[in-house]
């Protein structure tokens, strides 16, 4: 069956991706679930997409698509339903960690070590998840269990930021003035972020920026040589805005923004309701990759996070709902630290 072009309707905006048949008959029940585009046209970006480039789909029938990060092979890690699924190039998938104590955000330490927040009933920490048998970094703040673990980003000196449903924290790298991963962990940021999520750092790791999903503006902080963040902004300007009562329920919900992505030259990427939004160093929208789907049946699917990956870091895989996309690009994704 030919590829079908379908004009989409996203919270005003107006998307055109180009939906495919599934490749084998599906049962009645799942025909009614809309299907990832095969391919989606991204608009030309100076500096980081070429004109007439695709965003292909690498596989829309995983469970869970969370938490991806570039390894160090140039394969791609995310989080599947309790397990660590890795793509290679090829776009081979295989499971890398099974169980992973419902990990969630992944990150690569200076050792090599796959770091995780892992929410785990009962068991929710930062902590090693491969080599097997790591150590827990954190699993408390003031003697009591974290709520909810999310995202993480790494410093290159081996701080980690992470956060929770409560707010944003940080673990000191080892030796570190403040102490050392399993011991003082600070909250940096509380009630300022209602509903925080993605969290990453800028190349020269002087700026955290955070994603607010129930506000209008990504959020910068300048990083304090504590560890602390200091001078809250509004940074960009989200093109994706809560709908109240709309018909679609992650409209209604919030504005969808999730993990971020960071290249070498400072451009944000951050997933939301219309796709991926791109935004320069100094927060001006560069533009938006719109890989969604299912909305002009009031059943949104969107990406949730991004990452670099492959050998050179120009490949930038989106996940989502069930589905990992990829697109090559002209810029490339930071080259000091995993992500």
């Amino acid at each position: 069956m030919s590829r079908i072009a379908a004009i989409v309707l996203v919270s005003g905006a107006t998307v055109l991706a180009q939906q495919a048949a599934p490749a084998q008959q599906a049962a009645p029940a799942q025909r009614a679930a809309p299907r990832p585009p095969a391919r989606v046209a991204a608009p030309a970006i100076p500096g980081v997409i070429a004109p007439g480039t695709m965003v292909e789909l690498v596989n829309g029938d995983f469970r869970r698509t969370e938490g991806p990060v570039g390894a160090p092979d140039g394969s791609l890690l995310f989080t599947g339903p309790n397990r660590i699924i890795r793509v290679d190039a090829a776009g081979q998938s295989s499971t890398f960690v099974d169980p992973s104590n419902d990990a969630n955000g992944l990150g690569f330490d200076a050792k090599g070590r796959l770091i995780a927040v892992q929410r785990g009933a009962g068991n929710e920490k930062v902590g090693v998840l491969h080599p097997p048998g790591g150590a827990t970094l954190a699993d408390r703040y003031n003697g009591k269990p974290f709520n909810r673990l999310n995202d993480l980003v790494m410093s290159r000196n081996g701080g980690i930021y992470f956060t929770d449903a409560d707010g944003i924290y940080y673990l000191p790298a080892p030796g570190g003035a403040a102490g050392s991963p399993g011991g003082q962990v600070t909250r940096v940021i509380g009630e300022e972020i209602p509903n925080p999520n993605g969290v990453i750092l800028s190349p020269d790791e002087k700026v955290l920026y955070a994603n607010n999903k129930d506000g209008e503006y990504l959020f910068a902080y300048d990083v304090a040589p504590d560890g602390s963040l200091r001078n809250r902004r509004n940074f960009a300007k989200y093109q994706s805005l809560r709908v109240p009562g709309h018909k679609d329920p992650l409209l209604a919900e919030d504005n969808g923004a999730d993990g971020i992505a960071v290249d070498n030259d400072g451009r944000i990427y951050v997933p939301t309701n219309v796709g991926v939004e791109i935004f320069s160093a100094k927060g001006d929208l560069l533009g938006v990759l719109p890989v969604v789907w299912g909305g002009e049946v009031f059943r949104l699917r969107k990406p949730q996070n991004v990452a670099f990956a492959g050998p050179d870091k120009r490949t930038l895989y989106i996940v989502g709902a069930g589905a990992v996309f990829k697109v090559r690009t002209l810029a490339q994704g930071i080259t000091t630290r995993a992500k």
